[in-house]
């Protein structure tokens, strides 16, 4: 870009989203300055070493000094406690957002705590992989994928405007809506199936008619797709279904009607009423790779690694290698 949309970005959380934002800043020119803040030193002297930003703190509140926009990509309940920790060195007019998979807990434990001067407008990127920490970032991670605002009421229509105009030059399709429905539709969309991934592969290990050794050996495709999604974030992920857990206990209620459904076409052997559901399921399938939200290639279109051996992780090598969305915020313990 010929001129950044910002002078200075804080990032609050360096994992898979926040290192992945700030590859896209430093790669498209989106601020002069991006700060960023990790409770952990590991982590920070590895975002340092990755050239992630320009400036590297501890503490979050040196981070977010004169930052014009910040971004919170921790845990979602770690929110409210890393609002406090930076509430006070906020800039006037800033803009704050975050990355939450959840959207009504993460207002309850912000909106309170900042002040009237700066502009609220929580935000989620629909994007992600299994994997973790400040390596795990590529550029391409939010390319046609939708991010959701979530602005809250009195937000400012050019806050929004920016804001938007930031995750687009990220390359993601931008959409704004209520939090009560944002954290309805990830219930169905992202929450319980990964509730449902972490209970099937957690069940197989338990299977005492079947060792560890042998569901690994003999794993099939549709398990190890599972695996894939149980390998999320344990922090990111406990959080995410005690801040969201109407809409997700509601979710898991039709869930669970449906398949006592499927129960009884298998005990009564209604062929039928199977064919009829997997006619329809492989239909939505077709309809989200034509969507341009996945890709029919074969192995979900994952291709080797291009990083160089020895290369300490250029913001500009980070390959596009991972499988398609499967955690939805950062990837971080909260703080990190």
């Amino acid at each position: 870009m010929s001129e950044p949309l910002f002078d200075r970005i804080a990032l609050v959380g360096i994992g898979l989203i926040g290192s992945s934002i700030a590859i896209n800043i430093r790669d498209r020119g989106l601020a002069r300055h991006v700060a960023i803040s990790t409770r952990s030193a590991e982590t920070l002297a590895r975002a340092e070493a990755l050239g992630l930003g320009d400036s590297f703190h501890q503490d979050p509140a040196d981070a977010v000094r004169n930052a014009d926009l910040v971004i919170l990509s921790v845990p979602v309940g770690a929110s409210g406690a890393v609002t406090k920790q930076i509430v006070a060195a906020l800039k006037p007019g800033a803009i704050v957002s975050d990355v939450g998979s959840v959207k009504g807990s993460v207002i309850e434990q912000m909106q309170p705590l900042l002040p009237e001067n700066v502009h609220f407008i929580p935000a989620h990127p629909l994007a992600g992989t299994e994997q973790s920490g400040p390596d795990a970032g590529f550029l391409e991670l939010f390319e046609n994928r939708w991010t959701i605002l979530t602005p809250v009421l009195g937000t400012a229509p050019e806050a929004t405007r920016r804001l938007t105009a930031f995750w687009e030059a990220c390359g993601a399709r931008v959409e704004s809506m209520t939090p009560e429905h944002h954290d309805l539709v990830l219930a169905i969309v992202s929450h319980v199936p990964h509730l449902i991934a972490y209970n099937i592969v957690g069940t197989a290990a338990d299977l005492e008619t079947v060792t560890q050794s042998e569901v690994v050996k003999f794993s099939a495709s549709g398990f190890r797709d599972f695996t894939r999604i149980a390998a999320s974030d344990p922090t990111m992920w406990r959080d995410v279904f005690l801040n969201n857990r109407d809409a997700v206990l509601e979710m898991l209620a039709r869930f669970s009607e449906d398949l006592a459904s499927l129960q009884r076409a298998i005990r009564w052997g209604d062929g039928d009423a199977l064919h009829a559901l997997f006619t329809r399921t492989r239909a939505i399938r077709r309809s989200i790779v034509e969507a341009g939200q996945d890709t029919d290639a074969p192995n979900f279109g994952r291709q080797p690694l291009t990083r160089a051996a020895g290369d300490a992780g250029s913001p500009k090598t980070a390959a596009s290698a991972q499988g398609p969305e499967v955690s939805a915020e950062a990837a971080v313990s909260p703080g990190e």
